[in-house]
């Protein structure tokens, strides 16, 4: 960025007051709040987020330097939290990513597996998984429980990616069958209470570089974060 393009002095400090009032203001609404959802919390907080980004730009195209804070992406935020105040339903969404890094492990599993008791495996034909990863993936998630594969998921040959849970609040609970054609199509994010992401990309200390604080991590090193109400 050329100098006359670079914001002045002033515009950085008037940036600095303006996250103290921010600071101020959501001080204010969580001394004052009215309840675990009161909207002006997260009115509050959304506010102080915007103002800690525009003053970390600002700093760092006008001094070079950065700031402590951790400001979520606008990519990865979802808008105020719009359902009912006292949901009498919730759906929970998950989606957790792998890769097949051993692929001979998986498959060895997955033998393992049908060769054991090939009648209860869902996937009835797959008595013989051979070379076939999609067979060894059928039988593998066909006999445990999503939960248990991510707990164990070295054992079988795969390595964790990306993983996000959301909570979506209503009014009612989904008649029998009514979602199962298109499950993940029509989630509303204002109905979203909270998300909890698990990702490498939150990790403070990516180089590995403090042996410390291993234990402190989650096994593959990813760090995680609970967004409420979009915030």
């Amino acid at each position: 960025m050329s100098d006359a393009a670079q914001p002045t002095a002033a515009e950085v400090r008037a940036a600095a007051e303006a996250v103290k009032a921010a600071i101020d203001r959501h001080l204010d609404a969580v001394e004052r709040r009215s309840g675990d959802e009161d909207p002006a919390v997260y009115e509050a907080f959304n506010a102080l987020a915007a103002a800690a980004e525009v003053y970390d730009e600002l700093l760092y195209e006008r001094h070079d330097e950065v700031t402590p804070f951790e400001i979520p992406g606008a990519d990865d935020s979802l808008p105020p939290y719009a359902g009912p105040a006292e949901p009498s339903a919730l759906s929970v969404l998950i989606r957790r990513d792998y890769a097949v890094a051993e692929p001979q492990r998986l498959l060895a599993q997955a033998q393992r597996l049908a060769d054991a008791d090939p009648d209860d495996l869902d996937t009835g034909h797959a008595a013989v998984v051979g070379t076939s990863v999609h067979a060894a993936l059928g039988v593998l998630f066909g006999e445990y429980e999503p939960d248990e594969i991510a707990s164990r998921h070295k054992e079988f040959g795969l390595a964790e990616g990306d993983s996000t849970l959301w909570l979506a609040a209503a009014d009612e609970a989904a008649e029998p069958g009514e979602w199962l054609g298109s499950p993940f199509e029509d989630v509303d994010p204002e109905l979203v209470v909270c998300r909890f992401d698990v990702s490498s990309v939150f990790d403070d200390d990516p180089e590995g570089d403090d042996e410390d604080d291993d234990d402190d991590d989650d096994e593959d090193g990813d760090d995680d974060r609970l967004t409420p109400h979009g915030a």
